[in-house]
């Protein structure tokens, strides 16, 4: 197994599995130009780990110069209950703290159990009730 960054080859393949990934939201923003951008100012944060040439599990992950901010990570069904989330977890983490960035924050779609059990099983992570979560559309298209 190898993990490594993400990289702008990696959209054909990473599309299409969020497409299948059942608690995972694939949006406008996740077309090939915003793949793209996001990498670019988030470069070596977003990770992947492969195996014998196929992404077996993922998580993006950037940041605002403040904050720290993780989305779409998944495990293939065959890999998952192996540690490669929280593997991915942990380097994410640790390369955002190697930038400055001291806290992170996740998306969780509220109707996804399983990343919710995923996320509040995670040591120091916290499910907030005393935010909510607004958000607006400057795009052509809503």
């Amino acid at each position: 197994m190898q993990l490594r960054a993400v990289t702008e080859a990696d959209h054909a393949a990473l599309l299409a599995i969020w497409q299948q990934t059942p608690g995972l939201c694939v949006r406008e923003d996740d077309a090939y130009a915003p793949f793209c951008a996001y990498l670019a100012r988030n470069p070596g944060f977003s990770l992947l780990i492969e195996h014998a040439g196929s992404i077996i599990a993922g998580v993006m992950a950037g940041h605002d110069g403040r904050r720290g901010y993780l989305q779409h990570l998944f495990v293939m069904p065959a890999w998952q209950r192996q540690g490669l989330a929280r593997q991915l977890l942990a380097e994410a983490l640790k390369r955002l703290a190697a930038a400055g960035i001291q806290k992170s924050h996740v998306l969780v779609l509220a109707d996804s159990a399983s990343a919710r059990a995923f996320w509040q099983a995670q040591t120091g992570w916290q499910l907030r009730d005393d935010v909510q979560l607004c958000s607006i559309s400057h795009g052509a298209s809503t």
